[in-house]
């Protein structure tokens, strides 16, 4: 048994007594079909009133993760896995991420899936409720460039970061992907398509959450080869020029350069070149065939699932690839 608690003033005794229950199930210490201790012990234990007790063990059983026997007292029913797992937004790739680590659970786990948009706020208020919730937790964060604080009061062996940037992350276990030195490197695997054209344009939206590393390796990647690079921190694109690469983050601006390079009588990977971020399986069907750097997501999302299956940790940065198409 714990000693007395001492209960903060954020919400109810009865409703921070049933979190502090529940999480004792989800973690292990109270199996299926056991009992659990009784409103007496419970009540001594934490130093509350029995009637709190008791209101708590209503709430368990609303939440149908106990049950009672009359005259044989209370006991565990569900002793599901749950896993929460916060994104920043969705999009056509997060959705391979998803169903990949779907796939490779079994039907104990539940898994709740939150995004947080990059606000810092709803990141906070989201992952605040959830702590001491879940088994485990898988976060991608509001910002690539910090570490919030709330993260670490989380069992560094139940939590996962994924997508975070290059900062200290502790012993947290982490599944990243490399914004600088591995963009560079796909550019430079690209170097014998890109060195056809009179300079190539990286398309880079003022609100995007990208790492902005990203910008200096592009720029480095030019001055290396001898290339002309222009970055155009811009949400859209005027127009289309003849004999430029363009290199864009968002499936937005995919379409939009496709529609308007069409528009002005231009044929992708003929008049000018086109190269995404990011690959989703639309990029093979798009006009020519989009060409697309881009983490293998579907790996992201096995290892995601090993990590919760096994507990083992993991601290890897997955390979950048290049799927190349007629774009480029």
């Amino acid at each position: 048994m714990r000693e007395e608690m001492n209960f903060g003033q954020q919400s109810t005794k009865v409703k921070q007594l049933s979190d502090i229950i529940e999480q004792d199930i989800r973690m292990g210490r109270y199996k299926t079909r056991s009992a659990l201790p009784s409103i007496n012990c419970l009540s001594e234990a934490y130093g509350v009133s029995r009637d709190t007790v008791f209101k708590a063990f209503s709430l368990l059983k609303e939440r149908r993760l106990i049950d009672a026997v009359p005259g044989k007292g209370y006991y565990v029913i569900n002793r599901q896995e749950r896993i929460f797992l916060l994104l920043d937004e969705y999009s056509p790739f997060k959705d391979t991420l998803y169903n990949s680590f779907i796939k490779g659970l079994a039907s104990s786990y539940k898994v709740d899936l939150w995004f947080h948009q990059y606000n810092e706020h709803i990141f906070n208020t989201v992952l605040h409720e959830a702590i001491g919730r879940y088994n485990y937790y898988v976060v991608m964060n509001f910002d690539n460039e910090k570490f919030s604080p709330l993260l670490g009061k989380i069992t560094p062996s139940r939590l996962l970061l994924l997508d975070f940037g290059k900062f200290d992350k502790g012993s947290c276990s982490y599944i990243c992907q490399d914004f600088d030195e591995a963009f560079y490197g796909a550019l430079t695997r690209l170097s014998d398509r890109l060195c056809r054209y009179r300079k190539i344009v990286f398309q880079f939206s003022p609100d995007s959450k990208h790492p902005r590393n990203s910008i200096r390796s592009f720029e480095q990647y030019g001055r290396d080869n001898g290339l002309p690079v222009e970055v155009m921190e811009t949400d859209g694109l005027d127009r289309i020029e003849q004999g430029t690469a363009y290199i864009v983050i968002r499936q937005m601006d995919v379409v939009n350069v496709i529609k308007r390079s069409r528009a002005e009588g231009l044929k992708c990977g003929v008049d000018f070149g086109l190269v995404a971020y990011n690959d989703t399986p639309a990029y093979e069907v798009i006009d020519v065939g989009i060409t697309a750097i881009s983490i293998d997501w579907n790996r992201m999302g096995q290892k995601l699932a090993r990590f919760i299956t096994t507990g083992e940790p993991v601290h890897e940065y997955l390979p950048t690839e290049v799927h190349l198409r007629h774009s480029v």
